[in-house]
């Protein structure tokens, strides 16, 4: 099949954000790293033309295609597979633990909606039973490089790039960078590059904390004002100017800090400390 040629008798629907994937190569790979299994169930959002579904449905036992727009869910109903079942609806609504468990999620979304999605698969830090996130083995995720980049950061990236959503990621899964592709890779090509991430779902966070809801606040005041020191920060954020004092003395760290420079280990002492100490 000519991706493109394909791709270029359909007029994308910018509302939706939608991009088709024409690079062969690019959905070779997508298809190679989500090591897909004769026994697997694997749930596809934003299915598209189907251009990655045609190869899910050779491989896995069981593809469940998740489509918003009706015009491409035409087209997805043209791919003759027994296996294949096609679910017009918006994947934010979806209840993805009726379909089983160890799911193997594929995924190549409209970037607006990125974190929304991320957080309906992975739950919120302080969710522990989140019943998609239970239900899923491992996601294959196109994003925008640019917040690929963020997933992927700890304290020690550039300014801005660590932050909330690279704590979410990493605290329920394993995030592992697969490539990045350029805008050339789609029809029509948007103004940036995007990137191939590959998350292994955890089955327990991966810190062990006392109040998981408190750590989720403390990590949000370290992000929330980042020009200001972790100080103010916290100030900014409710907690008294004594109980930040003591905190910040018992575990030696410096009021002038910014709150973004803490990495995920010192976050949590630090929320430990301000719970003991309020």
């Amino acid at each position: 099949m000519d991706y493109f040629l394909t791709a270029k008798k359909f007029r994308a629907k910018k509302r939706l954000g939608q991009n088709f994937l024409v690079d062969s190569s690019c959905i070779e790979k997508i298809i190679e790293v989500s090591d897909i299994q004769p026994s697997d169930t694997v749930l596809e959002i934003g299915a598209g033309l189907g251009f990655v579904t045609r190869e899910l449905v050779k491989r896995a036992k069981r593809v469940i295609a998740v489509e918003l727009d009706k015009d491409m869910v035409r087209e997805l109903e043209k791919i003759n597979a027994p296996n294949l079942e096609i679910i017009n609806q918006d994947i934010l609504k979806t209840d993805i633990s009726q379909f089983g468990s160890n799911i193997k999620i594929v995924a190549n979304i409209p970037y607006y909606i990125t974190t929304p999605i991320l957080v309906h698969l992975l739950g919120e830090i302080d969710d522990l039973e989140n019943k998609n996130r239970n239900s899923i083995s491992q996601i294959v995720l196109m994003v925008q490089y640019e917040v690929a980049r963020r997933i992927m950061a700890d304290e020690k990236a550039e300014e801005k790039e660590w932050g909330l959503l690279s704590i979410l990621s990493k605290f329920w899964a394993e995030v592992e960078f697969i490539r990045k592709v350029p805008a050339r890779s789609f029809f029509p090509a948007p103004k940036v590059d995007s990137a191939v991430l590959k998350f292994k779902v955890r089955t327990s966070p991966m810190l062990e904390l006392d109040d998981y809801t408190f750590f989720r606040k403390t990590a949000k005041a370290c992000f929330a004002t980042r020009r200001k020191n972790l100080k103010n920060s916290l100030l900014n954020a409710g907690f008294s100017k004594e109980t930040i004092q003591k905190t910040l003395s018992e575990l030696g760290i410096s009021e002038n800090i910014r709150g973004e420079k803490l990495s995920i280990v010192e976050i949590s002492k630090l929320a430990e400390g301000l719970k003991a100490n309020q």
